[in-house]
């Protein structure tokens, strides 16, 4: 069995040394990545072309950053991951442009079986995750292997994403549920029912009318 392609295929596979070779190489990046000058924003870029299979000029992840092969894991323009984010990336994680994730956030692709027998044997498997563009994943979030997130989604902190997401929805909670859609009534929400203020306001059309 060729377990690598069993795992980015969803079905059952074992770690094998081929996997662990790869995560070793991961690994030294991430170190380089975790321990990297902080203030250096364009060589913590550079690790990060390095580690991911797919980025854009302008991704930004914030360190420390945790994944297992990074190889797996591809994102679109305009992509920020705040402080401590980890991506279990056993199967593909893929994510679309503008982006941003705030701390603490997990991706999770990797999952055992149930039962205890079959779980020691060392058998697993990955599902790939999903994220479509312009979404924004709240602090503390958790995504589950095979979820997926459609476009212009706010995910609420402290969230558990077990089941896919629609597009235009703000989405909250344990497990994760639809709160409402998001309409044209949002388009000057700063937070809950406060407007965002006549100047910055003006600011923000001036960039919308520029696009």
């Amino acid at each position: 069995m060729d377990y690598k392609k069993r795992s980015l295929a969803g079905q059952a596979y074992i770690c094998d040394d081929s996997l662990y070779e790869e995560q070793k190489k991961c690994r030294k990046i991430i170190q380089k990545l975790n321990t990297h000058d902080c203030s250096d924003f364009g060589g913590l870029h550079r690790i990060v072309e390095e580690l991911f299979g797919k980025c854009d000029e302008d991704t930004f992840v914030n360190p420390p950053f945790h994944c297992d092969y990074g190889k797996n894991i591809e994102v679109g323009k305009n992509f920020f991951a705040n402080y401590n984010c980890t991506m279990i990336d056993v199967a593909k994680i893929t994510i679309g442009d503008n982006c941003m994730m705030a701390p603490n956030v997990a991706i999770y692709t990797a999952g055992h079986p149930i039962y205890p027998t079959t779980r020691n044997t060392g058998f697993e498997y990955g599902k790939a995750v999903s994220i479509g563009d312009n979404v924004w994943i709240g602090g503390s979030t958790v995504i589950c292997p095979g979820v997926h997130i459609g476009d212009n989604v706010v995910i609420g902190a402290g969230s558990v994403v077990t089941k896919d997401i629609p597009e235009w929805s703000i989405a909250v909670g344990n497990p994760c549920r639809v709160l409402r859609k998001i309409t044209k009534e949002d388009q000057r929400i700063l937070i809950h029912d406060e407007q965002i203020d006549t100047e910055a306001w003006n600011a923000i059309l001036e960039k919308i009318d520029m696009k």
